[in-house]
């Protein structure tokens, strides 16, 4: 059965071939070539895989081409990391191992979450370890560099195991939707543990969790998977009062990086009271280490 118009493997094959550019590629640009991308036959040679293969791949007569043929056709269509996953899961494939669970912030990053001056901001790594903080969130929630490196986990935090206390935040923190927050904590590690099957840190993280907090295994049980999502919390602050945030959570691309940004909504007493907690103090922007 032919794919539908723009739908499925074979269409979207066919629409990232006939997006490259053949000069682009060395290939020559022959009078009376009529085609603006690449052609079937030349895909074909790329990938090294026969003509008739590419065209029952695009017709829809083979959806479920070998790892090694989805590895070459994504090499010769010189995909995007975030491409290729998706080539791999339309196949019926895992994606390949990602390594690690990345632990630092990449410079352009850093530069962008170094102006944002009147929020908020953490970034913890696809494993809910805090990597970074700017003053005015050490200054809302409690500066992190006050706690050992392995206490700087949201999810161990959450999910507290033994009698051993782990704190991000300093103060106490209210959340509107507990139940909802956690379930979302649980799919973030459930999802990061698809995409960073080898990482031993996430893996030790999650057999912890399972092993020590029933909430955790309970939770962890329902086989959800989903990303993490705003949500309102109250901080307690011990000189501005209670300050209730909007907190929004952004991933950033391949390396599951978690922009945590607080912030107050404008014209509200809330502002006021989140300024007087962030005022200049002498806090420095974090950059611990890691941990586990």
């Amino acid at each position: 059965m032919a794919a539908k118009e723009g739908v499925g493997l074979g269409a979207t094959i066919r629409a990232w071939r006939e997006r490259l550019s053949p000069t682009s590629l060395g290939l020559p640009m022959t009078p009376g070539r009529r085609a603006t991308g690449l052609r079937r036959e030349e895909l074909a040679d790329r990938a090294g895989v026969s003509v008739d293969y590419v065209v029952r791949l695009e017709q829809g007569r083979a959806t479920t081409p070998s790892v090694q043929v989805v590895a070459s056709l994504a090499q010769a269509l010189q995909l995007t990391s975030a491409e290729r996953e998706h080539l791999y899961r339309m196949a019926g494939h895992v994606p390949p191992d990602l390594g690690p669970v990345p632990d630092s912030v990449p410079p352009g990053v850093h530069r962008v979450l170094n102006r944002l001056a009147d929020v908020a901001v953490a970034v913890f790594a696809a494993h809910w370890q805090l990597l970074w903080w700017n003053p005015e969130w050490a200054a809302l929630v409690g500066d992190p560099s006050l706690s050992p490196p392995k206490s700087r986990n949201f999810a161990r935090e959450r999910f507290p195991v033994g009698c051993a206390p782990v704190r991000i935040a300093l103060w106490p923190v209210r959340v509107r939707d507990s139940a909802g927050s956690d379930l979302a904590i649980v799919s973030d590690l459930r999802r990061a543990a698809g995409r960073f099957p080898r990482d031993v840190r996430l893996a030790q993280l999650i057999q912890e969790l399972l092993a020590g907090n029933e909430t955790f295994a309970r939770l962890w049980a329902s086989g959800t998977v989903a990303a993490h999502r705003e949500d309102r919390k109250t901080i307690e602050h011990p000189t501005a009062g209670p300050v209730q945030v909007d907190c929004d959570v952004l991933t950033d691309g391949d390396s599951e990086l978690k922009i945590v940004i607080l912030s107050a909504a404008p014209g509200t007493a809330d502002t006021d009271r989140f300024r007087l907690a962030t005022a200049p103090a002498d806090i420095a922007v974090g950059s611990p280490a890691t941990g586990t």
